[in-house]
């Protein structure tokens, strides 16, 4: 008792100057089961004696309001109604009595429709400038077929942001699991300090916004990764809620950011490749730390000026090592950052350059130098067909087709190539012509088909 009172004092004189009023709304279970025993007692006289220190602590709170509704309260089970929940008590200022007066009259009656009862909470609220929030006492679990966590959905939709609390007199774990995705749960215990708890819980959620703070770890764990945009999806819609790009702050810690605290969140950081975190639930009213590792390096692509380049037209395919898909495509004469791993990259000159293996190291910049090109010009006298390959270790590879037309200009890198032909005029493979030549950096070479 001592604690409960010293829990209390301390909301109490914790509570902000504010204006707003919070509005509370009793869902009271009045249903049949009610009449089964806890404890030695029935269901019911703890519900009333729950509620009872319940109001009578929040009325002790500034710029406080309350209602009452009940379900079960009328129709005799069986058969019961599911449609059978009423607001009994709207909101207003001084009724409390009344309030309390309705609760204590209240008999076990009917039956148990929890999510028609908490949707229809929603239109009990007279407006959503103030401060809306919902505390559920029952005994038993949805009996009409309904989906609690859907209606944490609907009042979310309808301005009650916060969390309902749930109050479970004799529920089993199994029961009070089917509550988790509704609001927090709390279990009744006559010599626990639910009471306490959930004022505490109450007040600070309706004091406090819901912040999060998402560190981005680096191999030593800790929070240095910066400057990534980061999207949280609402993990049961798959529908992408917020988009932030991180950021550290002037005291090197990672910014704060406010979030709706009802939902379940998938974290995606979009680095290269994107790194995720599934599962996540905020605590109402608190600081929130998510971690995710995420550590990375540069990888710069470097390749001179050189005048047969054309690096405007020269990109870079990055893939993860001995995987298909294209995770970047990075222009030359770039630096980006990638999550630390093996990689492989492939770009897009004539050949193509292909490097197996990269490693990409935290923090650290790894530089790849292309060599410059050489240009081909290529004379012939008539149109014709053929193609330019690439001669390695005495394999050729084959690098382009020639276009049917006479004259032609290749930008090539540095090699040994062989170039065949055949004019279009003669059908016969046997007048095929094939010249070799060596492409060098930054130099023309010159080969005429038709010259011996």
């Amino acid at each position: 008792m001592v604690l409960t009172l010293f829990m209390l004092a301390f909301v109490i004189r914790a509570q902000p100057k504010t204006n707003k009023i919070t509005r509370v709304l009793f869902v009271f279970d009045a249903s049949n089961s009610m009449k089964s025993q806890f404890d030695g007692k029935a269901k019911m006289d703890h519900a009333k004696k729950l509620f009872n220190s319940l109001i009578d602590s929040l009325s002790k709170l500034k710029n406080y309001e309350f209602a009452l509704r009940m379900y079960g309260s009328t129709v005799k089970y069986p058969p019961g109604d599911c449609n059978d929940t009423k607001l009994i008590i709207p909101f207003s200022k001084n009724n409390i009595p009344a309030i309390k007066a309705k609760v204590n009259a209240a008999k076990p009656t009917g039956i148990t429709p929890i999510e028609h009862s908490l949707i229809s909470s929603a239109n009990d609220f007279p407006d959503n400038k103030n401060i809306n929030t919902i505390i559920l006492i029952t005994d038993g679990i949805e009996e009409c077929g309904g989906d609690p966590c859907a209606a944490r959905q609907k009042l979310y939709e309808k301005g009650i942001i916060f969390k309902p609390c749930i109050i479970g007199i004799g529920l089993t774990k199994e029961q009070a699991k089917t509550f988790e995705c509704v609001g927090n749960y709390f279990s009744y215990d006559e010599n626990s300090n639910v009471v306490s708890t959930v004022v505490n819980t109450v007040s600070t959620q309706t004091m406090n916004k819901t912040s999060v703070q998402v560190n981005l770890l680096d191999l030593g764990y800790k929070p240095n990764e910066t400057n990534v945009n980061m999207t949280f999806y609402d993990e049961k819609s798959g529908m992408p809620i917020y988009n932030y790009v991180h950021s550290i702050n002037k005291f090197g810690n990672p910014d704060t950011v406010l979030l709706d605290e009802f939902r379940t969140y998938k974290l995606v950081a979009h680095t290269i490749p994107p790194v995720e975190k599934s599962g996540i639930t905020l605590s109402a009213g608190i600081h929130n730390i998510i971690a995710l590792d995420a550590p990375q390096g540069l990888l710069e692509l470097k390749r001179e000026t050189g005048i047969y380049n054309y690096n405007e037209k020269v990109k870079c395919i990055v893939r993860k090592k001995g995987e298909m898909n294209t995770l970047h495509v990075q222009p030359m004469n770039t630096m980006e950052k990638y999550i630390v791993g093996q990689y492989d990259l492939e770009v897009l000159t004539l050949p193509r350059t292909y490097l197996y293996d990269v490693s990409i190291q935290q923090t650290l910049l790894k530089t790849i130098y292309i060599e410059d090109a050489g240009m081909l010009k290529l004379k012939c006298k008539e149109a014709g067909d053929g193609c330019i390959m690439q001669e390695v270790k005495g394999v050729l590879k084959w690098v382009c087709n020639i276009d049917s037309k006479t004259d032609q200009t290749f930008y090539l890198q540095p090699g040994d190539y062989r170039i065949t032909y055949r004019s279009k005029t003669l059908k016969q493979s046997i007048y095929t012509i094939e010249k070799k030549f060596t492409v060098v950096s930054n130099e023309i070479v010159n080969v005429d088909l038709f010259k011996q």
